[in-house]
């Protein structure tokens, strides 16, 4: 249950940021001995990985404060974040199992994660052209930190502490629903008081 959990805050993770959950693993892994990823998945501890992570991490949170870069990026992001969500999904469940190591020709963890991931990226994806519209490209960065933030204490959490998946998974999805459909009728409430 306690992989299942991991995966699956790592993988939701991966939808909002691709690489802080990959570096979340891969540090923790290497420095700490809260999280020990299966040999399959070592090479994300890797210093060459890391840096690259590193590097790919300060592109991403950039190009997602910039308003309008940040739609494109959500666009390219579009393959990435599954990935991620399925590589996170993958290292955390046989970080707890062995059974769960994608060695052994098991493609389920990281589909699952996939599948996760692109949920929680299809969700910020569509609802920040909508945002930068409608507070002029101002509200992109704000939302853009809070969801980095929102990914790093997931990822944290899904590893340190698995059991509050059941709360911040839902929680972080519960509140992008709301704010999209909050959005999404304002749009409609302005659509029906302009002038015809």
């Amino acid at each position: 249950m306690l992989e299942l959990l991991t995966g699956a805050g790592l993988a939701s993770s991966a939808g909002l940021n691709a690489y802080i959950p990959l570096l979340a693993a891969g540090l923790l892994s290497r420095f700490t001995p809260l999280f020990d990823l299966a040999p399959s998945w070592a090479w994300l501890e890797h210093p060459a990985t890391l840096v690259v992570l590193g590097v790919l991490l300060a592109v991403e949170v950039l190009a997602d404060k910039v308003p309008a870069v940040d739609s494109v990026n959500d666009v390219v992001q579009t393959l990435i974040r599954p990935t991620s969500g399925g590589i996170t999904f993958g290292a955390g469940a046989s970080s707890f199992t062995t059974d769960m190591d994608a060695g052994d020709g098991s493609w389920w963890p990281i589909i699952t994660g996939a599948v996760i991931a692109l949920a929680f990226h299809v969700l910020k994806a569509v609802s920040r052209p909508v945002l930068n519209t409608v507070t002029a490209g101002t509200g992109g960065p704000v939302v853009s930190v809070i969801e980095d933030v929102a990914s790093a204490v997931t990822s944290f959490l899904a590893i340190v502490l698995p059991i509050l998946i059941l709360v911040v998974v839902p929680a972080t999805a519960a509140v992008g629903v709301w704010a999209w459909r909050r959005r999404r009728r304002r749009k409609r409430e302005r659509g029906a008081e302009a002038p015809a």
